[in-house]
């Protein structure tokens, strides 16, 4: 039992030593890749599970991509987990800046590096954009939550409003949206899809679909 916990651990610190070096464009920018390592190639996690995640963490003090590693690694083994995680995660960002920073001070003139630098920001912001997709698909289940969607991003962009207090309100408008639609009598699922697996009785599987009410 404990060289299987060891096993895991080292699997994990692997995990997030490969997903360190995309944090080139900050916590947001190596979702993707977490998602790609921790739910498809090892089925760690489900993907709204991920999503649940990322938004705890985002809300967090601290950076986004350690804080979404250590609560991870905590799920998978614990805190010996959440430790390997955040080595594993930060240990390349490290030692990159470090290599970085030394090189900098004798290259950053360079126009080859300049135009280096300007590739790497436009990656960035594509792989920004994914992860949004990707928390949206996820996260925006029906109109109530489309609208409070388009309501924080127009509200961020056309006002000097503090995140910390946009995320209080999203977290005061989910709950009294709840309330309203269950005094109401209205039978609510947090997915847009859930998938229920039966046997029946010849040995035939077969599916049942349960789409949220989209009220």
């Amino acid at each position: 039992m404990r060289n299987h916990h060891l096993h895991l651990c080292l699997d994990i610190f692997w995990t997030f030593l490969k997903i360190g070096p995309s944090t080139f464009g900050g916590g947001y920018a190596m979702i993707p890749v977490i998602e790609r390592e921790v739910v498809i190639k090892r089925g760690w996690l489900a993907e709204d599970e991920v999503s649940d995640i990322v938004a705890i963490a985002g809300s967090a003090p601290g950076g986004m991509g350690v804080n979404a590693s250590a609560f991870i690694g905590y799920r998978m083994a614990g805190v010996a987990g959440a430790a390997a995680a955040v080595i594993g995660i930060a240990l390349p960002t490290f030692l990159i800046a470090l290599v970085l920073s030394m090189l900098l001070i004798f290259m950053q003139s360079e126009p080859k590096v300049v135009a280096a630098f300007k590739g790497i920001h436009g990656a960035i912001i594509g792989l920004i954009v994914l992860a949004a997709y990707n928390m949206a698909r996820s996260a925006i289940t029906d109109k109530t939550t489309l609208a409070t969607a388009i309501g924080t991003v127009a509200i961020l962009l056309l006002l000097p409003m503090n995140p910390i207090f946009m995320i209080l309100i999203g977290l005061f408008i989910g709950f009294v949206f709840v309330k309203v639609k269950e005094a109401f009598g209205f039978k609510r699922s947090f997915d847009k899809r859930k998938e229920k697996t039966n046997t029946s009785h010849n040995g035939y599987a077969y599916y049942d679909y349960f789409i949220a009410d989209g009220i």
